[in-house]
């Protein structure tokens, strides 16, 4: 396991599910370094704006119904971007639409999972993508610049 802490990038226009998400992760074994974004715009500007590797999110959860560039875009915004294509996407949203699962995996999402609306579920769920992104599997390696 890498000794450094996870990076995850969290793209979410509503500060409820925000707090609750940014809680969860908090108590988890390994609480990771957390960034915010409040829409798909935020969340590019975010990546491109380059700097340490430190800030290059190991995880991105990213909501699907958002204002200015909603979580499609972005979607495949970041995985038509060869820079940001590796890092593991999770559509974290409230929607169960067949069409929004489908165009969610047609556009590399690595996961696609349903917001539970019950406090505690909505908890445990992203306790579980958190162990498993950023506890279970690999990392990605630094960046090499040149």
């Amino acid at each position: 396991m890498n000794s450094r802490l996870p990076v995850v990038l969290l793209v979410e226009d509503d500060p409820g599910d925000v707090l609750m998400v940014t809680e969860a992760l908090e108590r988890s074994q390994r609480p990771p370094v957390l960034h915010v974004a409040g829409d798909g715009q935020e969340a590019l500007d975010f990546l491109r704006r380059g700097g340490p590797d430190a800030d290059r999110p190991d995880l991105i959860l990213l909501d699907l119904n958002m204002p200015r560039l909603d979580g499609r875009q972005a979607l495949a915004a970041i995985k038509g971007d060869e820079r940001f294509r590796a890092i593991p996407v999770v559509v974290f949203t409230t929607s169960d639409a067949e069409s929004d699962v489908l165009a969610s995996y047609q556009r590399h999402a690595n996961a696609y999972v349903t917001k539970p609306m019950d406090l505690d579920a909505l908890e445990a769920v992203v306790d579980q993508i958190g162990h498993f992104y950023t506890g279970v599997s690999a990392l990605l390696p630094p960046q090499r610049n040149g």
